[in-house]
């Protein structure tokens, strides 16, 4: 079935949108979009690294997001800068270095608007691989980390107090932003990647009782944009991974028509 470029595309996608579902709903919560961006600017310096190197892609990229999470928590303990001055000054250093260490590999060809936008429908059966057993492994950590980390996003304080270690949650957060960019990159690009974290969350936002339902509605909503993102691309001969994010993107918009269910603000960690 997988030898079918489309089927493999529409399995790839499926299986990255449901492992940024639940991811999407805590960056929305915690008011961390910009967080996003800065995981995935930081993704074209781990590609440079990778080339420079001959270090695998996606450990490289893995490796590289995760310093970055790592040294900003360092500089938030610090306290001389603001969380959203640290992310501006990690975000624009990461991806300028990371685009100045591959201005000098002229060995090197590069398609950077490949990296940049991404291209799912020419995903292998092991990137297919790749993404579901990263997913997995991701929804497993989230699942045993859930009451830790909405804890946390409510009242950290709180949570201290009740010996949830809100600072360990966080940082297992971070790390699987890491992995999750590490994944997603070759399917959506780098770019793209935060559209496809915080547009389904946010439209799944205004129906949803729960953070749970919240969370489960996300990744329905993030399927739902990919298969109609790809069947677009396939229809229209747009681009296949800025498609799927104007799929999501009409989606919220669809969202906005309707009224949301009252009981939302009262299940809304945020």
């Amino acid at each position: 079935m997988l030898d079918d470029f489309f089927i493999r595309a529409l399995a790839a996608g499926v299986g990255l949108a449901i492992t940024v579902g639940p991811l999407g709903c805590l960056v929305v919560w915690r008011r961390m979009a910009y967080f996003g961006d800065t995981m995935a600017h930081s993704a074209l310096l781990g590609v440079a690294l990778s080339l420079l190197m001959d270090l695998n892609l996606t450990l490289s990229v893995f490796a590289v997001a995760a310093m970055v999470s790592v040294l900003l928590l360092l500089l938030q303990k610090r306290g001389t800068l603001s969380t959203d001055a640290l992310l501006g000054i990690l975000s624009h250093a990461t991806l300028a270095i990371g685009l100045v260490l591959v201005s000098f590999m002229t060995w090197v060809r590069i398609d950077l608007v490949g990296f940049l936008f991404g291209d799912i429908l020419a995903v292998s059966r092991g990137d297919v691989d790749l993404v579901w057993g990263g997913g997995i492994l991701v929804l497993f950590a989230v699942v045993r980390l859930w009451r830790p980390l909405v804890a946390s996003t409510v009242n950290p304080e709180l949570a201290e107090a009740e010996g949830l270690e809100p600072e360990r949650a966080r940082l297992v957060f971070m790390l699987l932003m890491a992995l999750v960019i590490a994944i997603a990159m070759k399917v959506v690009g780098i770019l793209l990647i935060t559209s496809l974290l915080i547009i389904p969350a946010a439209t799944a936002r205004r129906f949803s009782a729960s953070p749970e339902a919240m969370a489960v509605a996300a990744s329905l909503v993030g399927t739902v944009a990919v298969v109609g993102g790809l069947f677009g691309s396939l229809t229209f001969d747009t681009p296949s991974g800025p498609s799927i994010v104007v799929a999501a993107l009409a989606l919220f918009v669809a969202s906005l028509l309707t009224r949301p269910r009252p009981a939302l603000r009262q299940g809304d960690p945020a």
